[in-house]
């Protein structure tokens, strides 16, 4: 969709990144390090020190219900969130282990299992909460489960895993191997005074689940391809068996800059921030397409939204995303690119993390 976008000059409300730049102070940091003698060699394969420090150190401020991470065994910074998340997989999915991956999903999430031998045994979230239906998860658990995989706030509904859906995950797991992958990339997005919440303040999920993040989502900078992974020692012990041969280490010169921002930010301004600055563009946005006849569902958290279309046409989403790129000038994503099976359900998703212009020239586009 976003070559489409600029094959045909549209607004670019597809793919998710923002059309803004990251804070100044992060971009000051990057080209001082970029100048610094002995920043351009190798980082160490699980991350610069004092960055896994930094990270350490914030989760602890951010997650004060949970002990905090060691930045010496339980933190690897990787090359973006999606290569920790195959590290993961590689590291502990076998040839014939059963993943549970609940659809909508992210494209990443089939492939990768797949890749490793592995087979995703699919749960669909109904609309338009999105929110697990527990029995039909538990029906597709079984002593070949090896892996659940989590994603808070949902790609693409925004939905929010509750304290309810963490305890219930627990109990279902409760006397089994099965591990977590909790993919939460946008960690900091939670709308409406709700609280984020993370597999690692769950104490009885915190000892079987890896936790990802991604600094290219808090920061603005998804070109930088920066994320990290959080487990226990032993699971993080496998996942830097992967990333050792995989990606082996990350920017030297980023992290340093990252860890810059980190350490300055003691209060966590910036983290805390982010879910206001993502709020109001949500609420700019739904407020510009309110009674334009598109039907716009709930968004707890991240930063799509998603829309039917029902009230302008009865074609499949592909089709009717195509015809919105072509014929009105704006590129959105077909929400069956979200299914392994393709299901239709008449959704498209908009990425609001855009420049106020940016969604006030796409709805102006969008309203018929």
């Amino acid at each position: 969709m976003t070559l489409l976008a600029q094959e045909t000059g549209a607004i670019n409300l597809a793919q998710g990144f923002p059309d803004y730049d990251p804070p100044q102070e992060l971009l000051e940091a990057l080209a001082r390090h970029a100048l610094t003698p002995g920043h351009h060699q190798y980082a160490p394969m699980p991350g610069l020190p004092r960055l896994r420090a930094a990270i350490a150190a914030q989760v602890a401020r951010l997650h004060a219900d949970a002990p905090a991470p060691d930045p010496a065994t339980e933190i690897t910074v990787a090359a973006g969130a999606t290569e920790a998340l195959y590290a993961v997989l590689a590291a502990v999915v076998r040839p014939g282990d059963e993943v549970v991956v609940f659809e909508p999903a992210y494209d990443l999430y089939g492939p990768a299992i797949r890749l490793q031998g592995g087979v995703p045994r699919y749960v669909r979230l109904p609309a338009p909460h999105f929110r697990p239906d527990w029995d039909a998860v538990r029906r597709v658990v079984s002593p070949r489960t090896r892996l659940v995989l989590i994603n808070t706030p949902h790609n693409p509904s925004g939905a929010i895993f509750t304290a309810d859906d963490w305890h219930e995950l627990a109990r279902l797991l409760a006397g089994t191997d099965a591990l977590v992958l909790s993919d939460e990339v946008y960690e900091h997005l939670v709308f409406d005074g709700a609280p984020r919440m993370s597999a690692r303040q769950h104490p009885e999920l915190r000892e079987r689940s890896f936790v990802l993040s991604s600094f290219g989502k808090t920061y603005h900078a998804t070109g930088w391809k920066v994320g990290y992974c959080i487990a226990p020692p032993a699971l993080t012990a496998e996942v830097r068996r992967v990333h050792q041969f995989l990606t082996f280490a990350v920017s030297t010169p980023t992290q340093h800059a990252l860890a810059d921002v980190l350490e300055a930010d003691t209060t966590d301004a910036h983290a805390r921030g982010l879910a206001p600055f993502y709020q109001a563009k949500r609420d700019q946005f739904r407020s510009l397409l309110a009674g334009a006849g598109w039907e716009l569902l709930p968004v707890p958290g991240g930063y799509f939204q998603l829309a039917r279309y029902g009230a302008f046409a009865s074609t499949g989403d592909l089709a009717f995303a195509g015809f919105l790129a072509r014929e009105k000038g704006v590129a959105v994503v077909p929400v069956s690119a979200f299914y392994h099976d393709g299901f239709d359900d008449g959704l498209i998703r908009f990425c609001f993390a855009k420049e106020e212009a940016t969604l006030q020239a796409a709805a102006k586009r969008l309203i018929y």
